[in-house]
């Protein structure tokens, strides 16, 4: 991020400053939410939550050393700094209705100022962005990765995709940047239409319509209609990328403003960026030939990240990287060079014991419980096959027939032994004992009861995955198992 003084904050948040600023007038050069990450020159901004509330943490920031404080509660935000010993003048008190928006204005005006300045100097920022049911986190990675080659790009940490960790990337950028990668979720209508108010796109990618936040959306045709936001979010110059083997996906091409790239792992001949002859290896990566606009004859890419899921994914992120001025060789050498930089996301780890560890812990729906128990038979070779599952969340009324669903995805990977974690996996173990009696099953009622016992479950030589949503706790069990079994 650039310095902003005071005044630039104040017009920028349309806040009023209620605590004058210190005898030197302090200059911002980095915002944060987490008040772990405060230093000298930082804006915290305090968000009420569920749990905490921000304000109790400005005394500690202002002893930390931060510039000022975006607040919307005055009175918690002085009682903060009088228990914390301070005066109530001795942090600038920028007070705003709220926060959260607050927060979405300053990177909204930040952005467009980085735009303005690089276009005064003959260059461009381009801004692209990825939603979908399933893969968002792994594809702005791949693109990431891609455009790095390109110029100097901002992406986000872990899945800051929500009107906060959106805002906080778009802060990240500075004059030198050239390339803003962003992943856009949704967890109901209405919710990429405020984030691509903050971002409007150059380049949009659309990879899956799925059952992720059902029990926001109501239906599947309820994710599409809010997934296609990010089309209508983009600049009247903007490419659309459109994921060619899903119909949903595919008709949103009439409401894209101009161009519309297409991709396809099934090789359909009339996406331009396509994969033909796609062969899973014995460690599960992907090889294929790809075809590319502009590239002479199509050329063989293997996958660095494991799932034949992610030849989708690398697609997309092809597709947004070409969009964004990529050239096709650079994308074509380049693709098979990216990694997951994100945790938690079909990692494969080899723990003591010789046991392997399969982290895909992050979050879970049917779509991606699919590809991960997918995965498996070819991860795990010979290996005894263990598969921990906790609460898949947010599935609204598909919960019990996709817990389900994902017991015999279980069995028909071959698994030996099934560890449920939640009341809600129920219908899992259910379905496994029907379908093959003699694959053990072990149910916890939480996190922290799988944690305590789950090492005793399992036998040298092992193959483990891990899978869940993130508010059940899969990744907690993930750890652990990192942690005790380190090699």
């Amino acid at each position: 991020m650039i310095s902003r003084t005071i005044e630039e904050l104040l017009a920028h948040t349309q806040g009023t400053l209620v605590a004058p600023a210190p005898a030197t007038t302090p200059v911002v050069t980095q915002v944060v939410t987490d008040s772990r990450q405060v230093g000298v020159g930082t804006l915290f901004v305090a968000i009420p939550g569920e749990r905490v509330d921000g304000h109790s943490f400005i005394g500690q920031v202002t002893a930390a050393g931060a510039s000022a404080a975006l607040i919307q509660n005055l009175d918690a935000a002085q009682a903060a700094l009088t228990a914390a010993g301070l005066d109530t003048t001795a942090i600038a008190l920028i007070q705003v209705p709220d926060t959260v928006e607050a927060l979405g204005e300053l990177a909204r005006h930040h952005l467009a100022d980085m735009r303005e300045r690089a276009q005064a100097c003959g260059e461009k920022l381009t801004v692209v962005g990825v939603t979908g049911s399933v893969g968002k986190t792994t594809t702005k990675d791949m693109t990431r990765q891609l455009l790095a080659t390109c110029g100097p790009t901002v992406a986000p940490r872990l899945s800051f995709n929500n009107e906060v960790g959106l805002p906080l990337t778009v802060l990240d950028t500075d004059e030198a940047t050239r390339y803003l990668v962003l992943e856009m979720g949704a967890s109901g209508t209405g919710h990429i239409t405020y984030l691509t108010r903050i971002a409007p796109l150059d380049a949009a990618a659309v990879l899956l319509i799925g059952h992720a936040h059902l029990g926001g959306f109501g239906s599947v045709d309820g994710v599409a209609t809010a997934k296609s936001e990010i089309i209508t979010g983009l600049l009247p110059t903007g490419i659309a990328i459109l994921n060619a083997d899903d119909p949903r996906c595919a008709a949103m091409d009439s409401l894209a403003p101009g161009a519309v790239l297409r991709f396809s792992a099934t090789g359909d001949p009339t996406a331009q960026v396509r994969a033909t002859d796609v062969q899973l290896g014995p460690d599960a990566h992907a090889t294929f030939q790809l075809h590319l606009p502009d590239l002479a004859e199509p050329t063989t890419v293997r996958l660095g990240l494991p799932g034949e899921h992610n030849v989708s994914n690398a697609l997309a992120a092809a597709a947004l990287a070409l969009a964004a001025g990529a050239t096709a060789e650079g994308v074509a050498s380049g693709l098979g060079q990216a990694r997951m930089e994100s945790p938690h996301r079909l990692d494969v780890s080899a723990l003591s014991r010789d046991i392997l560890l399969i982290d895909d812990s992050y979050n879970a729906n049917i779509d991606s419980m699919t590809a991960s128990l997918a995965s498996l038979p070819a991860l795990a070779g010979e290996r005894r096959r263990v598969v921990v599952i906790s609460e898949m969340l947010e599935l609204g009324e598909s919960s019990e027939r996709d817990h389900a669903r994902t017991g015999e995805l279980a069995v028909q990977a071959g698994t030996a032994l099934v560890v449920a974690i939640g009341a809600g996996t129920a219908p899992l173990t259910a379905a496994v004992q029907t379908a093959a009696p003699q694959v053990q099953t072990v149910t916890f009622p939480d996190a922290d009861a799988a944690v305590a016992q789950i090492v005793s479950f399992l036998q040298d030589g092992d193959a483990v995955l891990v899978k869940g949503s993130n508010g059940s706790g899969a990744w907690r069990l993930a750890d652990h198992l990192k942690e005790v079994l380190s090699a």
